[in-house]
């Protein structure tokens, strides 16, 4: 798993939250909701991010797919694969591909055709964001008193050590932006995942004619002069 440096969030909630922002400005992409499915509006070259924020009091685990790819090693995503790890309370923002512990290849609104996923043969599922979202596993405690047996190997290991941390748009592979991160170990509390979050994308006029942002009423017969006649003055 691989661990990104972030700031503690107060409150409470759901298991974790999940927004899409603007990488220069920090502020959210105007999003509609349609159909049970959360849609933002992408402007084609804009830089984005991915916002994860930690509601628990215990480290959750993120698995991050953009265009069913995992954002951390590039294969095609599943929820069993590499995440981010974050503390209780804590947000942080992935900014982009993971080429290093030390940076990101920036995620950017683009073509189809220029995505990562589509360059990379994999072109099914670009347009929407994901993340499967995990709990850590919590140890019982011993009863007291009681003697606990020997611990077996598997138990000693803690767990498996992976790395952590017109036409419709897709994600590009973008520049390179200085991004550190290190690895942590994290147990799953469950095979499957306590949530899973999807965000869908692409540009506006595409969710126009689609008919996920509504369009504004037109006027059958517009007037010439609207205003009528003189009012009284006051």
């Amino acid at each position: 798993m691989i661990w990104l440096a972030g700031a503690p969030l107060a409150g409470a909630g759901q298991l974790a939250e999940v927004e899409i922002v603007d990488s220069s400005t920090g502020l959210r992409l105007e999003s509609w909701h349609h159909e049970g499915r959360r849609y933002v509006v992408g402007k084609p070259g804009g830089r984005y991010a991915v916002r994860l924020a930690n509601r628990s009091n215990g480290r959750v685990l993120a698995v991050l797919s953009v265009d069913g790819v995992n954002a951390i090693t590039g294969e095609t995503a599943s929820a069993g694969q590499s995440g981010y790890v974050l503390a209780p309370r804590q947000s942080t923002v992935v900014r982009g591909w993971r080429k290093s512990l030390e940076d990101v290849a920036a995620f950017h609104f683009t073509a189809l055709p220029d995505a990562y996923a589509a360059r990379t043969g994999r072109p099914d599922h670009v347009g929407v964001v994901g993340v499967a979202l995990f709990r850590e596993y919590v140890a019982p405690q011993p009863a007291p008193l009681q003697k606990q047996a020997p611990a077996t190997a598997a138990d000693a290991a803690g767990g498996v050590r992976e790395r952590s941390e017109g036409e419709r748009l897709g994600t590009g592979h973008g520049e390179r932006l200085h991004d550190p991160a290190r690895y942590a170990d994290f147990r799953r509390a469950d095979e499957r995942p306590a949530g899973i979050v999807s965000i869908y994308y692409d540009s506006r006029e595409n969710l126009l004619a689609r008919g996920i942002i509504p369009r504004q009423p037109h006027r059958a017969h517009p007037q010439p002069f609207p205003a009528g006649f003189v009012p009284d003055p006051s």
